[in-house]
Order: C-alpha cells, then structure tokens, then sequence
C-alpha cells in the first residue's frame, strides 16, 4: 500500500502553533489523532487567504509534492473578508476562481480536492443570538463544490450549530479566552473571537474526520479514536525555532520535509 497523505491548505483557523502561541490550536493540529495509516501535512498558514496562499507559492509547493491518490484540503474564508494587503476576495467571484486552482490542481496531478468551509467567528448580538460575519463566504464554497462535484465538509454549518447551543458564556472554553496571569503565553490575558484553544480545535478537527469517512471520501481504516475522548494533553506543539523553519520551507521550489515534520505543521 502507498504511503497516503493528507493535505491541508488554509488560514489560521487550520494552521498548527507553537508552543510560543499555546493553547490556541488550529483543527489542523490536530486532525492526525483521529487519523491513521495516512500523514497529516498541515501546509496552512496564519493570516493567509485562498488568493495571498496561491500568489506567494504555498499552493505550488503543495502541488509540487501532492501524489496520486493523496488528499487536499482546502479550507479559507476566514482572511478572505478581510481588506487590503493583496488578500481580500469576492465570495461569488474571485474567492471561487481562486478555489478553483486549488480544486483544478489538485485533480491534475491524481489527487483529491475536498473543500471546508471555515468555522464561524464567535460572534453575538446583545441579546445572545449567534451572528455570521463570515456572510457568504460558506455559501460561495457550497456552490463552487456541488458546480464542479467536490466532496463539501460543512464545518461553519456545523460550528454555527454549536456555538449556538454553547451560547455566549459556553463558547469561551473553546475560543481563546483567558484572565490575565491565567497563562504565561498571555500574561495580560485575552478575548480571541475567531481562534480556537484545545478543545474547540478538538471537535471540530473530528467533525471533519467524521464527515472524510461518512462520505466515503476516505475507507474507515484510514480513522481512529471518533468516539473516543481526546484530553488538551494530547494536542502537540512545535517548539518555536522548528515552527518557523518549517512555515518558511513551505514555499515553491523547497524539498519535502520528513515524515515527523509534515505530521506536525
């Protein structure tokens, strides 16, 4: 059997952090604990939109490296609403031509595209009722995925779900909320609506792999540990100088990194 490998090209909500940034996780991170036989190459990048990861060749290393019969992953949304700085894309116009490369280039080299829409920001009204600034940028993805027949993991329909029932107060054990001397990575401490910390980036990272295997996408084999607790202990940080060495060597033109390396970013 070929060695299998699972792509991922995204924005920080993917993203794996080191250990400068714990405990905010990406579902990146740790989407290999509920994945085996196969290795996680986390190639997404913190503040990068499906337009400013093509155009500064993060896209192209991965298409560099793909295989036949690999997985590509494509998640962004998140950076795309965002103005200026050469990343900002229309969702119905050069937000899904953008997807497009990714999807087109992927298939071109025998491997296979699946798109997921990006969770939502935590976001609430004054009377508690969840909001979705990320606006329709999910709905451009739905479209362009049924349009070019693209398996589709809902991950902000499903996230929206949650957030919902968690409500204001709930949704702050899984975002990036902490008091000041809670932790020494945030000593004057932090409200972070749109990253996730160990447990949020738990669940959604096996609402994903839960969607990969009921869609057929990959064979059951291919995952373990879906119904089975998952403790913040088990989540993994790189030590910051390997972090950035690798998110630099992530660019066209570079070699492949080693198995334990592309397992881990």
């Amino acid at each position: 059997m070929e060695h299998l490998r699972i792509f991922l090209a995204g924005d920080s909500s993917v993203t794996s952090r080191p250990l400068s940034m714990a405990p905010m996780t990406g579902w990146g991170q740790v989407l290999q604990v509920f994945v085996q036989d196969a290795e996680v190459v986390n190639a997404a990048r913190a503040g990068a939109s499906s337009r400013s990861f093509a155009e500064r060749g993060r896209l192209d290393w991965i298409l560099e490296n793909i295989a036949p019969g690999d997985l590509l992953l494509v998640s962004f949304g998140l950076i795309d609403m965002k103005p200026g700085d050469g990343r900002f894309t229309v969702p119905f116009g050069d937000y899904q031509w953008y997807l497009r490369k990714y999807v087109l280039g992927a298939r071109e080299r025998g491997a296979h595209p699946v798109l997921v829409t990006s969770h939502e920001r935590r976001v609430f009204d004054d009377h508690g009722n969840i909001r979705r600034p990320l606006g329709l940028y999910p709905a451009a993805m739905r479209e362009l995925a049924a349009a070019m027949s693209v398996p589709l993991v809902d991950l902000n329909e499903w996230s929206v779900n949650w957030w919902r029932q968690a409500g204001a107060e709930g949704t702050k054990q899984l975002f990036l909320y902490m008091e000041p001397g809670e932790n020494p990575n945030y000593p004057e401490g932090i409200a972070d609506n749109t990253h996730l910390r160990g447990h949020g980036a738990v669940e959604c990272a096996r609402f994903v792999a839960g969607e990969l295997s009921l869609r057929g996408v990959l064979a059951p084999h291919y995952f373990r540990n879906l119904d089975a607790a998952v403790p913040e202990t088990a989540i993994e940080f790189l030590d910051d100088d390997v972090f950035e060495r690798l998110t630099k060597s992530r660019v066209a033109g570079r070699p492949v990194p080693d198995a334990m390396s592309g397992a881990l970013l």
